[in-house]
């Protein structure tokens, strides 16, 4: 028996066409696992109750950005990754100084844009001076001499009389805080990266058909 090897350019060439194959489902698949990665870290933050805006910083690219290859990789990340990074690892959070964190309470209303009231900036804004209030059990207070207003808020009495005027809580002071854990990024990312051979299977065998 006999036995005939013939290696002719058809063979080239169709290996040629294997090859760009792959290079199309790798890449197709990478980019596949990067969107849905994407778009499960935005689900979650949006599910937490974090808002939209924080949801919308997820973002996604595929290397190479133009053409295919075997070698192509899929970047997810965030354009605010401390707050992100925050929610994900319930970090304990200290103050600077070393003394007290202000936790403002709901007579303290907010600052510009929604943003959280420092005490310096409360007593600015209302022309209230906060006074220090220790307690042996439970968190310190700030509080200011005034009346709630309509909404609710701490504001300067306007009676003469002192008719309405109470002592006001404002702030809760506390040595430290744990933010707690809200979301599970590891886990959305490993499943991306469990997905990956079968994307790439699939997206081969289409392209082959």
């Amino acid at each position: 028996m006999k036995l005939k090897l013939d290696i002719t350019p058809n063979l080239v060439a169709a290996m040629a066409a294997e090859v760009k194959a792959g290079e199309k489902a790798v890449t197709a698949a990478m980019r596949e696992a990067g969107i849905g990665l994407k778009s499960a870290w935005r689900g979650q933050i949006t599910g937490a109750g974090l808002g939209r805006q924080l949801a919308n910083s997820i973002r996604s690219q595929t290397y190479p950005k133009a053409g295919e290859s075997l070698n192509a990789a899929a970047l997810v990340w965030s354009k605010a990754p401390v707050i992100v990074g925050a929610h994900d690892t319930g970090p304990l959070i200290r103050s600077r100084d070393g003394f007290w964190l202000a936790i403002p309470l709901p007579a303290a209303g907010k600052g510009r844009r929604g943003a959280k009231l420092t005490p310096g900036e409360w007593e600015r804004r209302r022309g209230l001076r906060l006074r220090f209030v220790y307690r042996q059990r439970g968190p310190s207070l700030l509080v200011a001499d005034g009346r709630l207003n309509t909404k609710g808020l701490g504001v300067a009495s306007r009676s003469k009389t002192g008719r309405g005027r109470a002592t006001l809580p404002i702030f809760l002071l506390v040595p430290q805080v744990r933010l707690p854990k809200r979301l599970e990024l590891d886990r959305d990312a490993e499943r991306a990266l469990d997905s990956v051979p079968g994307l790439i299977v699939a997206n081969w065998v289409e392209t082959r058909l």
